[in-house]
């Protein structure tokens, strides 16, 4: 059903807006709400831009983007926290994970 990567959400310092694909409109309110305090936390401590993917494989990753001239933007604050998101909200990555690889991949929970 899809390939290549499909961005569940997204946060950018630059618009200042927060964005969630449709295709993940049917998740729970309390996930919604957490997945937006984290990017839009993520982009007023850092800047630049972070959206959350999941690849072929229905693994879950954070990437983090900025402008080729944004000087405030901090990458060694960035790499730190999404370490910190990644450690602080690994059941909540988990739990999204066997979401799409049961509900946009079809695979079987065995």
């Amino acid at each position: 059903m899809y390939q290549d990567k499909i961005v569940l959400c997204g946060a950018s310092a630059y618009e200042k807006k927060f964005y969630l694909n449709e295709d993940f409109s049917s998740l729970p309110q309390q996930v919604k709400d957490e997945l937006k305090i984290a990017c839009v936390l993520y982009t007023a401590e850092v800047g630049g831009v972070i959206t959350l993917e999941f690849d072929e494989a229905g693994n879950l990753g954070i990437v983090a983007s900025s402008k080729e001239n944004d000087l405030m933007f901090d990458e060694i604050g960035s790499a730190l926290k999404i370490k910190d998101m990644q450690i602080k909200k690994k059941e909540l990555w988990e739990t999204l994970e066997l979401y799409y690889k049961v509900f946009f991949l079809g695979e079987d929970l065995d």
